[in-house]
């Protein structure tokens, strides 16, 4: 137990230097995007190319651990961040959008390779503690949630290119990763894990639990990086300073994870289906105050609910998804839920700035409804089906 505690500790400030990246390119990219395109419309595809990358690597980081462990694949995710960091700070040097756009896509293969940080504190905690290991690595985001945005302000215009420094600086954090992945013990793929039968992909997906942990997890994820992505282009176009954009930002992702401290233990008491049912009523509760007004303070609303329903989302479906798939099977389970999700936020951060471009703010948050009513309809679904269970 206390080694799982050690390791939950670590991965949590892995946690915390993955996000500070997420949040640095949250914040720059398509305003870095929008400086460098032709075509405006194309802003948000740094943003999107993030997510994308992430999405093409996700399956084969999960297939790539159970062949060589967690610590070596955090390691090579970690070393391709410090890569596509680098590239990115040259496109920035020779003013390349489409230099830019790869550079990024590079640092989503980092971003791929740390969304395992949950599931390996998850693999290695007892039953009872793996709800409050998940929810507690995410909360490491929490501290990228502040120096993240509070970073950019700083080192934006350090240098005559703009931008150039805070790209630069994701570098160094890169390297803070790799320092604390030194320090943990994360156990080797067992026997059981490598030889046991495994049941086909479709047979694992076609569980009800599995098809409402990936509704919640991309959809939420999804809708997230719909009205996120652009959010700082949307207060820009409003006439607010960039300050007031990374402040908006940095208390979104504060929403995000500060509420990973106790969203284990509202699983452990309510249930999963209840905090995610939860959270999808959140993330519509930020439509309805976007669509209120466009002063800072909307804004800073909508973001901050919009964080905490992402994380009980994220979270709830994420221990969800741990109840489909045996030992032998989780490298795939995680591996496609993540896909999956990844795969979704992509589609909807590109569509992001299409949608801002043509429609604006106010269309693009009417474009949200449609997935949260899915979303509450799924877990509905799920807990009426347990519910009929147990009285039968």
């Amino acid at each position: 137990m206390e080694n799982a505690k050690k390791n939950v500790a670590l991965l949590a400030g892995c946690q915390a230097m993955l996000f500070t990246n997420n949040v640095t390119l949250i914040s720059l990219a398509a305003l870095a995007g929008f400086s460098l395109a032709d075509n405006k419309a194309l802003s948000t595809l740094p943003a999107t190319a993030y997510v994308v990358g992430a999405a093409l690597t996700t399956l084969p980081a999960s297939f790539f651990m159970r062949r060589f462990g967690r610590q070596t694949g955090f390691q090579v995710g970690t070393s391709m961040g410090i890569v596509g960091a680098a590239v990115c700070c040259l496109a920035l040097w020779l003013h390349s959008f489409w230099l830019l756009c790869a550079g990024v896509l590079v640092l989503g293969v980092y971003n791929a390779f740390g969304q395992y940080y949950r599931f390996a504190a998850a693999d290695a905690a007892s039953h009872d503690f793996k709800a409050k290991a998940i929810s507690l690595v995410m909360a490491g985001g929490l501290l990228g949630g502040v120096i993240g945005p509070e970073m950019s302000k700083h080192t934006r215009d350090m240098f005559a290119v703009p931008f150039l420094g805070a790209y630069a600086s994701l570098v160094v954090f890169c390297l803070i990763t790799m320092v604390l992945l030194a320090f943990i013990r994360i156990p080797q793929p067992s026997v059981a894990e490598r030889h046991e039968p495994v049941r086909p992909l479709a047979r694992i997906m076609a569980q009800p639990a599995f098809i409402v942990a990936v509704t919640g997890s991309a959809l939420g994820y999804g809708v997230m990086s719909l009205l996120m992505t652009v959010t700082p282009l949307a207060m820009g176009l409003c006439g607010h300073a960039y300050n007031s954009a990374a402040l908006v930002i940095e208390w979104h992702v504060i929403g995000m994870f500060a509420p990973s401290f106790f969203t284990g233990s509202l699983i452990k008491r309510f249930g999963v289906l209840s905090v995610m049912l939860t959270g999808a009523a959140l993330e519509a509760l930020c439509v309805g105050v976007a669509l209120s007004g466009v002063l800072v303070a909307n804004f800073w609303w909508a973001m901050v609910l919009l964080g905490i329903g992402w994380n009980f989302l994220y979270v709830g479906g994420t221990t969800l998804l741990t109840e489909c798939y045996r030992p032998s099977e989780k490298a795939k389970a995680q591996g496609m839920h993540d896909f999956l999700v990844f795969l979704t936020s992509a589609s909807s951060s590109f569509a992001s700035g299409l949608l801002m471009n043509r429609n604006g703010w106010e269309m693009l948050n009417y474009a949200a409804l449609p997935f949260l009513a899915a979303i509450g309809a799924a877990i509905t679904w799920l807990a009426l089906r347990r519910r009929s269970a147990v009285r039968a």
